[in-house]
């Protein structure tokens, strides 16, 4: 059996995001950390087109799922798309197609699974923060190689504490649960950002400064805590070549 080649891999990213330069900025960053090349990135921008069927993902090796600073999981009725994301996130699922989902993406997949997600105004997380690892991250096939305590980017006001089932938890910190794997699939999910790295989360910061800052100083302060995140960059290219490329192409 033939095994998919880099250069041929082509990923469908769902994008929640409304502002332009973030957008572009979020489909550079995912390629990067991917070791792919940007054309390799096709995005559905559900701003764009909130209805959708879930079988967009045919014809994919991969599902990536993104942050989201405009919009919130648990107003649906704001934000008609969550719906038929979350619809995605299950067909994915059933049809085992690998899936990678980072921040406003982890949060759907925990609605998608039956399980619940929180929110708070105040003291959440945000800037760089320590990732604890599970045992199970230990010989899982993303994190296998990956050291407990690693810093990630992490800005979140919605968030979870117990998973589904069906999900197996690999990673948390002392405020809420952090990464787990859908069981038996191929499929992945991160409250942190694995695709975001320091300079990048210092300039959508400066974008969405009003809204996760109260004033200069914790702005400031919250700069200064920024490091850089190597590890969890791993991940995603750890994703790509342990899961994406160890995958036959069928026909072959």
């Amino acid at each position: 059996m033939k095994k998919m080649q880099r250069k041929d891999l082509k990923i469908l990213l769902l994008q929640i995001r409304d502002e332009q330069k973030v957008r572009d900025e979020e489909r550079l960053s995912f390629a990067r950390y991917s070791n792919l090349n940007p054309s390799q990135i096709h995005v559905h921008n559900v701003f764009e087109i909130p209805n959708f069927e879930p079988n967009i993902v045919d014809g994919f090796n991969a599902l990536y799922i993104g942050g989201a600073s405009e919009a919130n999981v648990l107003m649906p009725n704001k934000y008609i798309f969550v719906k038929d994301c979350l619809k995605l996130i299950r067909y994915a699922s059933e049809k085992n197609v690998p899936t990678f989902a980072s921040c406003f993406g982890f949060q759907l997949a925990i609605l998608a699974f039956g399980g619940k997600i929180l929110s708070q105004d105040t003291d959440y997380e945000m800037g760089s923060i320590p990732i604890t690892l599970t045992n199970l991250a230990n010989v899982d096939k993303v994190y296998k190689g990956i050291r407990s305590g690693f810093p990630a980017i992490s800005i979140h006001r919605q968030y979870a504490i117990e998973l589904p089932s069906k999900l197996d938890l690999l990673a948390y910190t002392a405020n809420c649960l952090h990464s787990f794997k859908v069981r038996d699939k191929d499929m992945w999910a991160f409250q942190f950002h694995p695709e975001v790295d320091r300079a990048t989360v210092f300039e959508r910061l400066r974008i969405y400064k009003e809204k996760y800052t109260k004033n200069d100083q914790q702005f400031q302060n919250v700069l200064d805590s920024l490091v850089e995140t190597p590890e969890s960059h791993q991940l995603m290219a750890n994703f790509v070549d342990r899961v994406l490329l160890s995958r036959e192409i069928v026909g072959h």
